[in-house]
């Protein structure tokens, strides 16, 4: 500090004191133990430091209010400097971007101008883009041309690595790929990055460009372990590994990746990895199958896996001025779409969804990891936040096991009850028991379950927003829960007397919930979740009044880009350590993109485009409001000793489907058009040929049963018959067997589709066997007679879930020129079991 000499000298003269080594060093002492001292504490510090016995206490207040607002001024300094930084290195990275962009331009308009000279040519049109290493043929771009089976030796393998690097490289920097810019995400300071998607290329493609606060080693050993970061990877295998002569490595790897919901197999990978570093110093780590080698080491198909393809894809890391890396990433997939249903097929056709789930998970895991380094902190109930990602990444994987059920993890399938819409698994393997073990109480009394049993479900949901659906699920768990197995599961972790649950009267008194953590970017975030009034379980099970969950919750905000909407969670105990056993149990719900392209221009799909209320094209974001379609995924699981089977499992069969039922019944009053938003759901303008049907379907009906089936509105007939409470739904005569070709949005609500996919059932596939007596074999009857009526029954959904009915009416319609058209059936007062 500069001031006067004599340190007597008082501060309201305008003088200074002037601060000996000694004097500054027993401040900055009591400074770094209390930066805002008391004026006892400054009186204090006089007394015991003679060294400050002539300076006035008003003097240290003032070196002390000096030194705090230097050292604000040093930390905003410096959150200034990296802010620069970041938007130094953001500009380059923009710049490279407008680079790109302005090659693709070019390259379109040379195409253009080329198609426009050469109109008669386009078919042998074949150009060689030098600058991105791309091939453009008729306009489209071939990013995996056909090789011929290739020599597996170490060079055989170095030639297909170059050229796959080659190749990532112009997806990455180049225009090899058309990108799009993702819906949803703009570049900025403070954005993840810039992410984009693939626009007509085969398979589907993501890019991302980000900066991150680790270096480029470090973040390339994070990358390549794929287990930790990617939540859908079960498996990564090194088979071999392979040096290069330019410091490289090359290894085989074998991956498996975890299904998403149980109507789909999972998939794994066979593939080649290269790691190199190129002339600047950049580090790149590309990867692609291998599925065109021989004479050399391969990976035979795995059971209940399907066989996907990783074209060029990779990471390009470059050192940043001033630390950090700027990281490319370019994700590039065939997932064997036609091996699921096609409800269900745009999961595996979506470039959003993979930049979600694969792409931008990695940018958000390394910020992660670099937020942990330069921010250690402790989080709630005394964890590191790198524990508390540990604790995230078993519940995530637990779940995942138990939604996939594979053998060799020890499960097995139950025996159904006869009704498909439950499956129940077993698990005894000791891997398993290692988990879910517990110690005995302090009485002596010791309890070790000896398995653990998932019952899980899948189903489809329409008209509500995942986001809304789950947030009222964690908000209001007294809804669809049910305590006493809340009580069951928590006894078995604690090793108490897992005794079956006994309904008693009464609901949750209460439920608090404990933030624990976020993760970053605020996609994800834990927290406790504590149970309160259960103190009539403790007689029976001797555990504590309250019950412990740990909870994982993503996708509760609406406004966000997000591929899924989850919650999980796991009893715990109250003090719970780091390796304390987690049976993780909860909800999956993954949007649906409804797609238009590709449809035949037949009838059906006119009227099946005309009448789907709201649905969205593909570009559409997949949390957007509307008729919004999503599968959900529910998994729970219970420990339980092994002469208690068969009554844990009629426990467990009975819960899932309350749940379900729950669940449907919250989403139905969710429901935009249960509300009557902005005057209602309206169907859009149809087409004449659907006009026509609606009036074909009610001018039969009244013609065999002699009563109005519709009552028009404002005489439109179509619109009495897509709201229609009853489920209408038609099927064709000449096919056999017959097959449904339309239904009303109770019918598709009823056998959980959409009009699109409706095709593909047939009549026999949704009945019982007294179903198919009654219908199929008296199909006859009904062309005969023109109608037929039937008591109650079951009958499945797509989804193979049991709907009960209390009526059904069959008749026939008749065109204008009174020829047999289609039957129409009707199922009356239905609903799910």
């Amino acid at each position: 500090m500069g001031g006067g000499s004599n340190s007597s000298h008082n501060i309201d003269n305008g003088k200074y004191v002037r601060y000996t080594p000694e004097q500054v060093e027993a401040l900055e002492r009591l400074y770094n133990d209390c930066p805002k001292p008391s004026s006892m504490r400054r009186q204090q510090l006089i007394r015991e430091c003679p060294i400050l016995s002539n300076i006035e206490p008003k003097q240290i207040k003032v070196w002390f209010q000096n030194r705090r607002c230097r050292e604000k001024q040093r930390k905003e300094a410096s959150r200034l400097q990296a802010v620069n930084r970041k938007l130094t290195a953001m500009n380059k990275l923009l710049m490279e971007e407008n680079d790109r962009l302005q090659k693709q331009v070019s390259h379109l308009v040379y195409e253009n101008s080329y198609f426009r000279q050469h109109p008669q040519n386009q078919g042998n049109l074949a150009t060689t883009d030098t600058s991105c290493e791309s091939v453009v043929t008729s306009g489209q771009h071939h990013l995996t041309p056909q090789h011929q089976p290739r020599d597996a030796s170490p060079a055989g393998l170095l030639s297909i690595a170059d050229e796959t690097l080659t190749e990532f490289i112009s997806k990455a920097t180049g225009t090899a790929v058309e990108w799009v810019q993702m819906p949803g995400m703009k570049p900025g300071p403070d954005s993840i990055g810039i992410v984009a998607i693939s626009h007509g290329c085969t398979g589907i493609a993501a890019r991302a460009c980000g900066l991150v606060g680790l270096d480029p080693t470090r973040v390339a050993e994070i990358l390549k372990d794929k287990p930790s970061w990617l939540r859908d990877c079960r498996s990564l295998d090194i088979v071999n590994v392979l040096s290069t002569a330019n410091g490289g490595t090359l290894e085989l790897i074998y991956m498996q990746l975890y299904a998403p919901t149980t109507l789909a197999p999972a998939r794994d990978f066979w593939m080649l990895r290269y790691t190199s570093v190129m002339e600047d110093g950049s580090l790149v780590i590309c990867e692609r199958s291998l599925n065109n080698t021989q004479n050399g080491p391969s990976m035979p198909p795995s059971p209940h896996f399907v066989r996907a393809e990783i074209l060029p894809s990779g990471y390009l890391i470059r050192p940043c001025e001033g630390g950090g890396s700027i990281l490319h990433i370019v994700d590039h997939l065939d997932l064997e779409p036609w091996s699921v249903p096609e409800v269900l097929r745009s999961l595996y056709e979506s470039s959003t969804l993979l930049a979600q789930r694969t792409t931008m998970a990695a940018l958000r895991y390394l910020r992660q990891i670099s937020q942990e380094i330069s921010q250690p902190n402790v989080s709630g109930w005394g964890r590191r936040p790198a524990a508390l990602r540990a604790l995230s990444q078993r519940l995530s994987k637990g779940f995942n096991e138990a939604v996939n059920g594979f053998s060799d993890e020890g499960w097995s399938m139950l025996e159904s009850d006869g009704i498909d819409d439950v499956t129940l698994l077993v698990n005894s393997s000791p891997t398993k028991m290692m988990m879910t073990s517990s110690l005995p109480f302090s009485n002596g009394f010791t309890s070790m379950p000896s398995a653990v049993l998932c019952a899980k479900a899948s189903m489809l949901l329409q008209n509500v927003p995942p986001s809304i659906l789950l947030r009222f699920l964690r908000e209001h768990r007294q809804e669809w829960a049910d305590n006493s197995i809340d009580a069951y599961s928590a006894a078995a972790i604690k090793a108490g007397p897992c005794s079956l649950p006994i309904p008693r009267p009464g609901s949750f008194g209460g439920q608090v919930i404990l933030p624990l953590a976020h993760t970053i970017e605020n996609e994800e975030f834990m927290e406790v979740i504590k149970l309160e009034s259960l103190g009539h379980y403790q007689e029976d099970m001797m555990m504590p009044a309250d019950i412990f969950l740990l909870q994982m919750c993503s996708g509760v905000d609406e406004n966000a880009v997000e591929s899924c909407a989850e919650l999980i969670f796991a009893p715990i105990d109250a003090s719970f350590s780091d390796d304390a056993p987690i049976i993780p149990s909860g909800f999956r719900i993954i949007p649906l993109d409804s797609k238009s392209e590709g449809l035949s221009p037949n009838r059906t799909l006119d009227l099946a485009s005309a009448l789907d209320i709201g649905s969205r094209t593909a570009g559409d974001s997949c949390g957007s409001r509307g008729n919004t379609k999503s599968v959900m995924t529910i998994a729970f699981q219970l420990a339980f000793e092994m002469h208690m089977q068969e009554n844990v499992a009629s426990m467990a069969r009975q819960y899932v489907r309350s749940v379900i039922a729950s669940v449907q019944r919250v989403a139905l009053a969710l429901s935009p058009s249960s509300h009557q938003l902005s005057g209602g759901l309206r169907p859009p303008p149809a087409s004449p040929e659907a006009h026509t049907l609606a009036r074909w379907i009610s001018h039969s009906y009244r013609c065999y049963l002699g009563v109005e089936l519709l009552k028009p509105n404002g005489n439109d007939l179509l619109k009495s018959l897509w709201h229609h409470p009853d489920a209408l739904m038609c099927c064709s005569l000449k096919a056999l067997p017959p097959v449904f070709t339309f239904a009303n949005q109770a019918g598709l609500d009823m056998l959980e589709t959409t009009l699109v996919a409706l095709q593909d059932i047939t009549l026999e596939k949704i009945f019982d066997n007294n179903g198919k007596k009654t219908f199929c074999s008296d199909f006859p009857q009904i062309m005969q007679q023109g109608f037929m009526c039937t008591d109650g029954g079951i009958c499945m959904s797509s989804m193979r879930r049991a709907v009960t009915y209390e009526k059904a009416v069959a008749w026939k319609v008749l065109n204008d020129d009174e020829d047999p058209h289609c039957i129409c059936f009707m199922f009356l007062n239905w609903s799910f079991i």
